[in-house]
Parts: structure tokens; C-alpha cells; sequence
């Protein structure tokens, strides 16, 4: 007594992951057993009238398809849509006609076969994308038609008896309630499981990007199920200690409406962001700090980091064939070890992502500049490498950095000629205070 149908367009699949389509599932889901029967409470001459008019709606089930195809479509929008095949729709409303009023007519032997129509409609709509609720309004027309007419026919066979149906009305509704009941049943669960699959390729999708793995010919469905074109320009964000609301990929918005798509593995999250053009944009050729705020810059601005956290950003690239360095980039921002709560840009820590990208050089490289700093007593140690620190970040200004660390200026000059004499190194060569910078960065950010 019901129902529908709508084109089928299977969707792309992402190259050598599962593929997945909208109108198809793994495992169709079980339909459950059927509830026990309902005991009448109609007399037995009234079941036989409503068997005669229900022989005679078997002879009329393609006219009363007809007519309850064409309330569908007045009646219910979706059934107007071009995607809607007129022919299938006419057909699965005449199979269900055919089962289910055979049904009533022959309930124990019919039963199964009807339940059955039923719960294949249920998973075949829900498969399309077809709405639920259009999908039981159709059942309803159908049931709401075959009632009419089972009581018209009731009143030409009998018209005296006729009146007496009113006492198998609950079983015609009780019917059509589990009717109902299985096709919104049906239709749940394979939504479920396309949902779980949609969800799981876009894991796949967003995972291949980010290591490397993705091919060209990958890329369209990449642009289908993440919005990402293809040509865009990205940059990707590593996040350490991600919170909860980064643990599940899923779109969201960072900073000023820059789209964004998460992924977490391993403790660590990253987000490929789509950065658009913006102010200062100067082609996409990424050379220059005009192209290098077209996106990135305003990026780090209105990046939240959680308290407790740390993120690396990558440097600007183009196309998604460029994704993975971008995120091996972003993770190498993120060794350089950002303050708590804060980003580090890798365009800003060029000296610091030498260093913790080759670990083996740069302590080597920290053992020939501070050797013997480093074997000073604890307290003396410190205070050397502090006034290192602060001497290089004061531009080599022995009065500036006296400032910064509270103390004369020759202080800090006697320090300086110390550490000269503990290492034999001159802080009058520029490759020598380049070595020590780079020698000092690698101390802290590898030190355990």
C-alpha cells in the first residue's frame, strides 16, 4: 500500500580506498522478526466481508496504483523531483499493493512476503538518500486509498454489513503501523552504516593527503567530500595534546571563516586549511611577505590553541598534491617547541627547525660550541648560557643584554670573555656567534 523510488548516481570512489557509494552498503541489515498477531476482535462474518471487497481490490491493484501514484505526486513534493523515476515508482507501489492486500486476504501465508516488500523499500530509499519522511506520507496515501476503497467495495458486496468493518479497523491500522514501523526501521539502519562509511572515507581521504599516499587521480573525490579544490592554496596546522573537539575529523571554522578539516592520529592533530586570498595577495607565487599573509599570518592570529597545547604552522602551498609537506612542515614547527598555548609559524623559526631536523647535527653542533659550558657546575652553567641567550637576542649589544638580564654592562662583557676562554671561541667572527645560535637552539629544544 505504499511507495517510491529515486535514480541511483553512485559517487567517485578515492583510489585505492574502500569504495563506497551512496546507494550501496556492505551488509544489508537483518530485518527483525515479526511481532505475534494481534487476536481480531471482528466476528467472523465480518472478516468474510472484508475478504470478498479485498478479492476484489486484488483485480483493481493496477487501477489503484494509478491513482495512488498520481495522490503521491500531488500531494507529496518529493515525488515531483526529476531525480524520481516515474516507471520504478509505479512499480514499487504495484508490488506493494499486491502484497499487502493479498495480505489481508491471506495474512499467515503472505505475511513475510509483505514485511518483506516493506523492509526492502525502507533500505533501498534510504540508500538513495530518499527523505524518510516523504517516503511514510506515501506509505500513508497508499494505506489511507486501499482503506476508502476496501470500504466502497464493502458497500456495493454488502450494504448492510458493510458498517460492521469499523470492528476490523484496528487490524488494518495495526498492520499499517508495523508496516510503518519496518520501512523507518529499514531505512535508519542503512543510513547508519552510510553514515559510518561516508565518515570512514572521509578519514581515508583526509589521512591519504596529509601522508603522502594520495594520487592525482584522487583528487576530484578529495574536492568532492572535503570542499577542498584541488588548486587551492593551504597551509597545515600540527596540534599537540588536540582537544576533544579535534579528535573526530570534521569541517570547522578557525580564525576569519577559513575552512578547515581535522585529523587525528597518534596524539597529534592536524588541520589541512584552505586559505583563500586575502589582503596582500600577490598571484599565489609565495614569494614575499605580502603573499606570505595572504592566509597563513591571519591564520596563527585567530588560531585558538587549548590551554596546554602547542601547534606548528606550515608555510603556504599550493594544490593538494602538495598537502603532505605542508604537514611535514607543520610537524617540524611543532618540534621547535612553542610556548604553551601558543603556535610557532615555521617561517619565523627557520634556525630551530635546522636543528631539531637533523637532532644528530645539531648536538654535535652543541657539544663543540658549549662543551665546556655544559660540564660547569649547575648554577654557573646557567648563568652563562642565560647570558648567551641574552646577548644574541640583544643583537650582540653587551648593554642591552644588561638590561635584559639586570646587570652592568661589563658583567655581561667578563661573561662573554669567559666563555671565549672556556671554549676558545671568538665572538668578534660571524660564523662562529651563527654556530653558537644555532649551537644554543639545539641545547634546549634537545636537551631531555
Amino acid at each position: 500500500m505504499h511507495p517510491v523510488t529515486g535514480s541511483r548516481a553512485s559517487a567517485p570512489a578515492m583510489g585505492r580506498a574502500p569504495r563506497l557509494s551512496a546507494d550501496r552498503v556492505r551488509t544489508p541489515p537483518r530485518m527483525p522478526a515479526a511481532r505475534p498477531p494481534i487476536r481480531s476482535r471482528a466476528d467472523a462474518e465480518t472478516v468474510a466481508l472484508l475478504h470478498r471487497a479485498a478479492r476484489v481490490l486484488i483485480e483493481e491493484v493496477p487501477r489503484l496504483t494509478d491513482r495512488i501514484v498520481a495522490l503521491m505526486k500531488e500531494r507529496e513534493p518529493a515525488y515531483r523531483s526529476a531525480a524520481v523515476d516515474a516507471h520504478e515508482v509505479w512499480r514499487e507501489v504495484h508490488d506493494s499493493l499486491s502484497h499487502n492486500v493479498r495480505s489481508l486476504v491471506h495474512p499467515k501465508e503472505t505475511r513475510e512476503s509483505a514485511r518483506s516488500c516493506a523492509w526492502r523499500i525502507g533500505t533501498d530509499r534510504a540508500a538513495q538518500g530518499f527523505p524518510l519522511d516523504a517516503l511514510l506520507h506515501a506509505y500513508r496515501i497508499g494505506c489511507t486509498v486501499v482503506w476508502e476503497q476496501l470500504l466502497e467495495t464493502a458497500s456495493r458486496e454488502d450494504p448492510l454489513g458493510a458498517p460492521s468493518l469499523v470492528h476490523v479497523a484496528a487490524d488494518v491500522w495495526n498492520f499499517v503501523d508495523e508496516h510503518c514501523t519496518l520501512v523507518a526501521t529499514a531505512y535508519q539502519e542503512v543510513e547508519r552504516q552510510l553514515s559510518w562509511h561516508r565518515e570512514n572515507r572521509y578519514r581515508i581521504i583526509v589521512a591519504a593527503l596529509l601522508d603522502g599516499t594520495a594520487r592525482v587521480s584522487d583528487f576530484p573525490e578529495a574536492e568532492q567530500v572535503l570542499g577542498l579544490p584541488e588548486q587551492g592554496r593551504y597551509a597545515v596546522v600540527a596540534l599537540e595534546d588536540a582537544d576533544a573537539a579535534c579528535r573526530t575529523p570534521h569541517s570547522v571554522e578557525v580564525g576569519d571563516g577559513l575552512r578547515t578539516v581535522w585529523h587525528t592520529a597518534e596524539g597529534t592533530a592536524h588541520a589541512i586549511v584552505l586559505l583563500g586570498k586575502g589582503d596582500g595577495d600577490g598571484g599565489g607565487d609565495g614569494d614575499g611577505d605580502g603573499d606570505r599573509d595572504t592566509g597563513v599570518e591571519r591564520l596563527v592570529r585567530g588560531l585558538e590553541v587549548p590551554p596546554g597545547a602547542r601547534a606548528g604552522v606550515s608555510p603556504a602551498v599550493t594544490g593538494l598534491a602538495a598537502i603532505n609537506t605542508a604537514r611535514r612542515l607543520a610537524d617540524t614547527a611543532l618540534r621547535t617547541r612553542p610556548a604553551a598555548g601558543s603556535a610557532a609559524l615555521l617561517e619565523e623559526r627557520y634556525p630551530e627547525a635546522l636543528v631539531v631536523s637533523s637532532p644528530d647535527l645539531g648536538t654535535a653542533l652543541a657539544e663543540r660550541m658549549l662543551g665546556p659550558v655544559l660540564a660547569l657546575e649547575s648554577a654557573d652553567r646557567e648563568t652563562l648560557l642565560t647570558t648567551l641567550a641574552a646577548w644574541l637576542e640583544a643583537g650582540g649589544s653587551a648593554r642591552r643584554a644588561g638590561g635584559l638580564l639586570f646587570c652592568h654592562r661589563n658583567t655581561v662583557l667578563n661573561r662573554l670573555r669567559r666563555y671565549e676562554q672556556l671554549t676558545g671561541r671568538s665572538l668578534d667572527h660571524p660564523r662562529e656567534v651563527m654556530e653558537l645560535s644555532l649551537a644554543l637552539s639545539a641545547h634546549r629544544l634537545l636537551t631531555p
